[in-house]
């Protein structure tokens, strides 16, 4: 009779094979299908020059309009100002904004004051030259496409049941390799385990799919891979943790849902940035005042046996924030909010030590900074500053720097506090291999931190370095999406949004890996969606929710 053990034996080296192929193949397929179902690009309507005979395309929501080169619209002519006017589409038609221009925007001879209605065949006046509104169809010359979707296929996108099935299916895998770990023990909690995260990516799809009708789940059915990769590396670690990040990965799906819906509108958001700001503000100001300090940095509140990091949640608020409709967004209150909001949120993460932190929401001010003004010196400037108060910080608080002390110096503390960590990733990640040791069978597991900051050594050790390096990548490539997308967004809140959450996430993954690996300092952050830590998912998929809104897909296409 043959060795039953044999098989199972057989069976799990077949799944550490497999697995990394498959998550290629995953991630692959959620990116593909992102090209896929899009509308051709065309002008949506027109700007006739009465002097010259010119045709202007206009082909997004909403467009600046004048002298400077980073306007969407240029317009040679002195006396218009570098930043003249916005042409912008609502649901009720075309407007137009403007923005303090020297010498004013007319619309049929009428100055413009406020947001003034524009129909078809009127004469919009701009310092001294006359443009009449006409139809996109009136311009006949070709557009340059965004380079993403300059090669948009037409082949049918895989069906999101489909992608879905291939996510599930992928996590039933990992449940599966985790039933038989090195101390040849069946056991069955990996199971009930997975039936419990099928039971919350199911659900999730199918609200999605039959309550909201949306056609595209490619970019949830990639959150739901990162989350769920997340969720099973703990079932070997500490069971409970995997239950709880899996409700807070139900509460985060929910947060997504309602972000989504409530900035539908951009003009409404921008109606809560007062309140927003004091929120965010007072959030922070409760974690110098009751935070915990954990690992040098008190930003960990504690309400009984529940822990959650305010800073995690500020994230989202600081991209609501940063990012408006574009007549708003070029006003010098809106600019001066947005430089003392920014300089008040990184001045008290730095008051708590959380310098990990304190860096993602700069990095990310500067991407919001460069969007609005396209100009490198206002960059500069900010970065000027920055390493102003860092020298600040350093002169006043030199024990600050003794916390990097050991950095690109590992291995001569291998056995203190300054490399203890960073030297163990990187042991156990070459221990790995390419295909890993099977999940529940690593050794890093039984270190401090194993399943949130340090999460890609545990698994480049029992998933393999291929699938770590997927995982990374698939987090890394929100960016380039994020980028792409921009070019179709109805409003800039949309296309800064996404830009700067994609952004802020991968930021993150960089600190986060990096950190570990020892080339930059270690910060203590977190791998988005795979650590282990409830406010870190729950704001992971609420910023995944502004990348999800700048897809014209998202409000335009109704299954």
């Amino acid at each position: 009779m043959p060795d039953m053990s044999l098989f199972f034996d057989l069976g799990v080296v077949g799944l550490r094979i497999i697995l990394p192929l498959y998550a290629i193949v995953i991630v692959y397929q959620c990116y593909a299908a992102m090209r896929r179902r899009r509308r051709p690009e065309k002008p949506l309507v027109s700007l006739y020059n009465t002097r010259t005979g010119g045709m202007l395309p206009v082909v997004f929501w909403e467009n600046s309009i004048g002298r400077s080169r980073s306007s969407d619209i240029v317009v040679s002519d002195p006396s218009v100002s570098r930043n003249h006017c916005v042409l912008l589409r609502r649901k009720a038609g075309w407007f137009i904004t403007d923005v303090g221009s020297l010498s004013g925007t007319f619309v049929n001879g009428v100055k413009v004051t406020g947001r003034a209605q524009v129909l078809i065949d009127d004469i919009i006046t701009i310092g001294t030259t006359n443009y009449q509104f006409r139809r996109g169809d009136d311009f006949q010359s070709p557009l340059r496409s965004s380079w993403f979707f300059s090669k948009v296929s037409d082949k049918p996108a895989i069906k999101a049941w489909k992608l879905m099935l291939m996510v599930t299916l992928f996590h039933f895998f990992m449940a599966a390799e985790a039933m038989f770990w090195n101390d040849g023990t069946n056991v069955y909690s990996p199971l009930i385990l997975f039936f419990a995260l099928a039971a919350v990516e199911w659900g999730f799809f199918s609200v999605s799919y039959f309550a909201l009708r949306r056609v595209n789940f490619e970019l949830e059915a990639l959150g739901l891979f990162l989350t769920g990769v997340g969720v099973m590396l703990l079932v070997r670690q500490v069971e409970r943790s995997a239950y709880v990040q899996l409700i807070a990965a139900g509460i985060g799906i929910a947060i997504y849902c309602a972000i989504i819906k409530f900035i539908e509108d951009p003009d409404k958001v921008n109606k809560l940035r007062l309140p927003l700001m004091i929120a965010a503000v007072v959030m922070l100001s409760a974690s110098i005042v009751l935070g915990k300090v954990t690992n040098g940095a008190a930003n960990w509140v504690y309400i009984g046996s529940i822990s959650f990091q305010p800073s995690e949640f500020v994230k989202t608020i600081f991209i609501f924030i940063g990012a408006s409709a574009l007549d708003t967004l070029q006003t010098k209150k809106n600019l001066i909010e947005l430089i003392v909001f920014s300089v008040v949120c990184v001045g008290l993460l730095a008051l708590m030590g959380d310098f990990g932190t304190a860096l993602i929401f700069f990095v990310t001010f500067l991407l919001i900074a460069f969007m609005r003004s396209g100009d490198f010196k206002t960059i500069i400037l900010a970065v000027a500053a920055a390493v102003f108060g860092v020298i600040i910080v350093l002169w006043y608080k030199p024990y600050v720097a003794n916390r990097f002390s050991a950095w690109r110096h590992v291995w001569e503390h291998a056995q203190d506090t300054g490399g203890y960590q960073q030297v163990r990733v990187l042991t156990y990640t070459a221990a790995g291999g390419l295909f890993g040791v099977g999940i529940g069978n690593g050794y890093f597991k039984q270190y401090f931190a194993s399943e949130s900051d340090l999460v890609f050594a545990l698994c480049a050790e029992e998933m393999g370095v291929i699938v770590a390096i997927v995982l990374a990548l698939s987090v890394a490539l929100l960016m380039i999406y994020a980028r792409a997308i921009t070019t179709r967004c109805r409003s800039t809140f949309y296309s800064i949004s996404a830009c700067c959450a994609a952004g802020l996430l991968v930021v993150q993954l960089s600190l986060n890996i990096f950190g570990a690996t020892d080339i930059l300092p270690l910060t203590g952050v977190t791998f988005p969606f795979v650590s282990c830590g409830g406010s870190s998912v729950i704001s992971c998929w609420g910023l995944l929710a502004f990348i999800k809104a700048a897809d014209e897909r998202t409000y335009s296409l109704k299954r």
